[in-house]
């Protein structure tokens, strides 16, 4: 098991950078996706821009915050995407039956899973989201501290990891359903387009199912209430941002059993 840990990142990236090579090799094409990723994501954020036309504050939050939120949302599923988003393509390997030629290669499935197709032009919604972060940055009044500066860079990566660990849920539930991609999509894009706006202005059964069932909420929205001192909903304490990096490992956790039970559940396509 250490072994397969020790080389499990340079396995990764000779999978990833066959891609990468596949995508540069038409330059020009390239760039032209990059930049039509970054302005289709960056729609959504044009509607909060609209919106705060006709308003100064939207549950609560000003504009300033109001992308920051945007832009963490934004930024962490935009990196689970990245790296982890191709393993949604699991149904349509199992029912092609590429399943079973990757398991008999010497790497790991999953590694061959999530570097699927590994597409670069995805850059274009983290690039557009970390613009979006640094403009929030500058134009609000914090007052900053150790502690707020590394919990919102530690959430970024915690948030990524915890949309990486849905998309390996939702891939792992192909291994029953087959074709579920579009139920793994409604949390982790639809939970995306849930965390840019203030949790405060949903029902109180959403915030409890965003907090304790599929914690969204810890992606970007307690460490961004921590980080601009505003209260948690549901009576939590101040500090439950703090949660986000244990939340994290937790949902590793379920995802790697949900990966390891769904292929020992795997029995070939038959083809």
């Amino acid at each position: 098991m250490v072994e397969l840990l020790r080389r499990a990142p340079a396995q990764y990236w000779m999978l990833v950078t066959m891609w990468i090579r596949s995508s540069l090799a038409y330059p020009a094409s390239f760039v032209l996706m990059l930049i039509a990723q970054a302005l289709i994501t960056g729609t959504d954020f044009i509607a909060i821009l609209l919106m705060f036309s006709h308003l100064k504050a939207f549950g609560g939050f000003s504009l300033a915050e109001m992308a920051l939120l945007y832009g963490t949302a934004s930024m962490t599923l935009g990196v689970a995407d990245l790296f982890t988003g191709s393993v949604e393509r699991i149904g349509q390997r199992i029912r092609a039956g590429d399943l079973d030629v990757w398991l008999v290669r010497p790497v790991p499935a999953f590694l061959q899973a999530v570097s699927d197709n590994f597409a670069l032009r995805r850059l274009g919604r983290p690039i557009q989201a970390l613009i979006v972060m640094v403009v929030a940055l500058s134009n609000l009044q914090v007052d900053w501290t150790a502690a707020k500066v590394m919990l919102l860079v530690v959430s970024l990566i915690s948030g990524a990891i915890i949309f990486g660990a849905i998309f390996v849920l939702g891939a792992a539930f192909q291994f029953i359903s087959i074709d579920a991609a579009e139920v793994t999509n409604s949390f982790t894009y639809g939970g995306q387009f849930l965390t840019q706006y203030p949790l405060s202005i949903f029902g109180k059964n959403i915030v409890r199912a965003v907090t304790f069932v599929v914690p969204l909420a810890f992606v970007n929205y307690y460490p961004v209430l921590y980080v601009l001192d505003k209260p948690a909903p549901l009576g939590l304490a101040g500090w439950t941002g703090l949660l986000a990096p244990a939340v994290a490992v937790v949902m590793v956790a379920l995802a790697a059993l949900a990966w390891r039970g769904g292929l020992r559940r795997y029995r070939s396509s038959g083809s």
